[in-house]
């Protein structure tokens, strides 16, 4: 909310020398953040001046200028020379001079300097130039704005151009703010500076007139309430639309953020900003019968002032007349109503309507607006006449219209619902000694008024605060006034017994071993195309069900990922595109493996404002396919680089194995590997990830196409595993391991078997067999060649013993390990190779 310092004085004594840093230390004070400072970047000598004479003077280019004597007062130098191409001024007319050394808004700093054969000294100006407005083929003439100076008056103090507005952050809940009057009012709460309420008039004054019908007609309101409450409308007749806006509003306007439109709707927009009350004006020759505020028919369409033709929904409120929909409520005026240069009558119509129903009507039809900032988070339900009569005056006074009896009003009775505050509520909420003369004064401040009910307070807040609807806002108001820096600083204890999950330890220690191992972690998008999906989201590259997106990021990936591959493939080429070639990343993120034969995403949203039942939950649960946190390393390039005496070492399968062997190790499995066939990787160099029989990924190098089409070279290996599964398939981990003083005894064995007999089933039986003696058992050799025969391989394995409580003997060790092979032999037919 941009907040005018001159607009801010007419409600609230501002000290004279305040500054816009002190009025932003006051309302930061009362907990609005600072967020910035507004001026119209002018600097001078820009003066009032008079021409005295012109000579018109046609170029070669086709334009025709006018060479001007412009008289800019004895002490600015007297008379000077100045060209101008605009062609709406007189000889005798007071305009407005940037002389050279001033600065306009751009920045766009004047000199003078020659052109079309003369020397400009200075340059008149328009109202674009100066900041006003968006007119800018035309010189601003005071006597258009009713304005008159002597000769050398500062130009900028005269047009209200030296006014400067700070801006604050207006939170969701404090609507009332977006508006001079609520910010006059928060500054005094700050500062103890007298306020005067521009929105407390007498009802003398309010009277609408009678004559114009006016019918709320809400047959499918929202959550039980009506989409309008209240509505008022009044007559102005005889007004002239082309009369200027006075200077003082547009600067006003243009300080708040406003341009100007023209006089009347300058008006409209001047009471919503200063009195927080969206005001619609219609041009009242153009309505057909009175007012009518219903819902939307379904396939009604309207167009909106913005020139966009809207098909509207059966929850949109609209105000209508006997020709159908000429207003979407509350966000926008429709284009058949609106006030030109040629209107005539106006029509003023205030209203109240309901927060949801706005808010909602303006996130459908992607139409945030003023009005509907305001509505949406509710505006006071007792200012729609006061703003109405606000503009009444208005018009007859600047567009020179007179007030018509003619009128009308649907009149509602607002009270507010009393909240019971506890006398020792406040102090203990807060954690502050605050004494009942406090939270007595606190709240009367903001406009609450109070009653004694025993023990406690029963407090019915002001019309402009529906934010104050519990004990709980009203201690934050409490705390809010005598200042946030009275409560103390303390860190909560903690309870005993919590802190991170065993789930979430475990991620946490893979995520730090894999970056500790050199590994680099990255994010992408969860978004691809369902040819990704189906390539890498299955091991047979079939097609799979996908969930698409109603309204995605880019349409060329409208898809929710079954892999992490397709975002790591991306981020390797972006790397490697922009020259670097070694490349070691890893992701963990959600994938989205939806049902076959279930369709999600099909219910429709509840109402907004009402918690759901239980039935609907459910229901809301189960429309969203499940989500499963997996985690992805890519690697390529070199796994070690070119160095003196030594060559480059590329990347493989085995740097890939490497990151599952660090993620098995830091969630405390065992993690094994049988050969496998994946579409997307290299048949010889694949293979699948188990967990106790358990299938959690996989792992391999991409086949030599899908490199190619991903614009990579050379071998690029991948693992994938389902992160969630690999740590709830760990067990409990040791803090340390005990070391046994009692020295190892090594063996391996070459066994020969099947080469279609996966070597990890091999090692299963072998470590099995050999009994609690084996401390660990590896794969140190698969050969197929000369002396093996066809169809067959040999495995060999390294094998260690220990005993915990005394040293193996060879023979013990040996023992143990002919009772490996043996179970290998039953199983598999396995013999000890020659």
């Amino acid at each position: 909310m941009r907040v005018p310092l001159s607009w801010l004085r007419e409600f609230v004594d501002v000290p004279v020398g305040a500054t816009p840093e002190d009025i932003h230390e006051a309302f930061v004070s009362v907990g609005f953040e600072e967020e910035d400072v507004h001026d119209f970047e002018l600097e001078g000598p820009i003066v009032v001046g008079e021409v005295l004479e012109f000579t018109e003077e046609p170029q070669t280019n086709g334009k025709t200028i006018r060479w001007c004597q412009v008289d800019v007062g004895a002490d600015n130098g007297g008379v000077r020379g100045i060209v101008c191409g605009a062609g709406n001024f007189f000889a005798g007319d007071k305009v407005v001079v940037t002389l050279p050394g001033s600065v306009l808004p751009g920045p766009f700093p004047i000199a003078a300097r020659k052109t079309y054969g003369h020397v400009s000294d200075g340059m008149i100006a328009s109202a674009k130039e100066l900041g006003l407005g968006q007119e800018h083929s035309g010189i601003l003439r005071l006597v258009e704005l009713g304005l008159d100076a002597p000769v050398g008056t500062d130009a900028i103090a005269l047009l209200g151009l030296d006014d400067v507005a700070v801006d604050i952050n207006v939170t969701p809940d404090r609507g009332y703010a977006l508006s001079i009057r609520g910010a006059a009012r928060e500054y005094s709460h700050a500062t103890g500076a007298a306020f005067r309420d521009p929105g407390l008039r007498p009802t003398t004054e309010l009277h609408p007139g009678d004559g114009f019908p006016i019918v709320i007609d809400d047959r499918a309101p929202i959550r039980g309430r009506a989409g309008a409450t209240e509505l008022v409308a009044r007559v102005v007749r005889d007004v002239d639309a082309s009369r200027p806006t006075p200077t003082w509003m547009i600067t006003r306007l243009a300080l708040a953020g406003i341009r100007s439109l023209g006089v009347l709707v300058d008006i409209t927009n001047y009471v919503m900003v200063e009195l927080g009350q969206p005001i619609h004006g219609y041009d009242l020759d153009k309505l057909r019968g009175g007012l009518t505020v219903r819902r939307a028919e379904a396939g009604e369409k309207l167009e909106t002032l913005d020139g966009q033709i809207r098909t509207l929904d059966v929850e949109d409120l609209l105000i209508t007349d006997d020709s159908g929909p000429i207003g979407l409520a509350g966000v926008m005026g429709g284009g058949t109503t609106e006030m030109t240069s040629a209107t005539r009558n106006v029509l003023i119509e205030a209203a109240i309507f309901d927060t949801v129903s706005i808010a909602r009507t303006a996130r459908r039809h992607k139409l945030p607006s003023e009005a509907s900032r305001r509505f949406e988070r509710g505006v006071d339900p007792r200012i729609p006449f006061v703003a109405a009569q606000r503009v009444v005056e208005l018009m007859v006074e600047y567009a020179g219209g007179s007030l018509d009896d003619t009128g009308g009003a649907v009149y509602a009775q607002w009270s507010a619902t009393p909240v019971t505050l506890p006398e020792e509520f406040v102090s203990g909420l807060i954690g502050v000694e605050y004494s009942d003369d406090e939270v007595r004064h606190a709240l009367e401040l903001i406009g609450c008024s109070i009653e004694e009910q025993g023990a406690s307070w029963r407090i019915t807040p002001p019309s402009w605060r529906p934010d104050l609807t519990d004990k709980w806002t009203l201690a934050e108001e409490v705390a809010r006034i005598h200042g946030l820096d009275r409560v103390p600083s303390v860190l909560p204890t903690p309870p005993s017994g919590r802190g991170l999950t065993k789930a979430q330890r475990g991620r946490r220690r893979v995520l730090n071993s894999l970056a500790a191992a050199g590994y680099t972690e990255v994010q992408a998008f969860p978004f691809t195309t369902e040819a990704l999906n189906d390539l890498h989201g299955s091991a047979s590259g079939g097609h799979l069900p996908s969930i698409a997106l109603a309204n995605p990021l880019d349409g060329q990936a409208p898809f929710l990922r079954r892999s992490l591959l397709p975002g790591l493939i991306d981020i390797a080429h972006r790397n490697v595109s922009r020259g670097l070639t070694d490349v070691a990343v890893f992701e963990t993120g959600s994938v989205f493996l939806p049902k076959p034969g279930v369709t999600y995403g099909t219910r429709a949203v509840p109402p907004l404002g009402a918690r759901p039942d239980a039935a609907t939950l459910t229901e809301l649960d189960a429309s969203i396919p499940p989500q499963h946190r997996y985690l992805a390393v890519l690697v390529a390039g070199n796994a070690q680089p070119k160095q003196p005496g030594r060559a480059a070492e590329p990347s493989g399968v085995v740097e890939a194995l490497d990151a599952v062997r660090v993620v098995a190790n830091a969630a405390g499995v065992t993690i094994d590997v049988t050969q496998a066939k994946r579409a997307a990787l290299h048949p010889g160099r694949a293979g699948t990830l188990t967990v106790d029989g358990t299938e959690v990924g996989y792992v391999g190098e991409l086949l030599p196409a899908v490199v190619e089409a991903s614009d990579l070279h050379g071998r690029v290996a991948v693992a994938e595993l389902n992160l969630d599964l690999v740590v709830s398939l760990a067990g409990e981990l040791d803090v340390a391991a005990s070391l046994s003083g009692f020295p190892a005894a090594t063996q391996d064995v070459s066994l020969v078997v099947g080469s279609d007999v996966p070597a990890v089933d091999v090692q299963a039986e072998l470590a099995l067999g050999a009994g609690e003696l084996l401390e660990t058992i590896r794969l140190v050799d698969d050969y197929r060649g000369q002396g093996v025969a066809e169809g067959a391989k040999s495995l060999t394995f390294a094998l260690r013993f220990r005993a915990p409580d005394r040293t193996l003997t060879a023979a013990e060790a040996t023992e143990a390990k002919l009772g490996g092979v043996s179970r290998a032999q039953e199983a598999f037919s396995a013999r000890l190779r020659e």
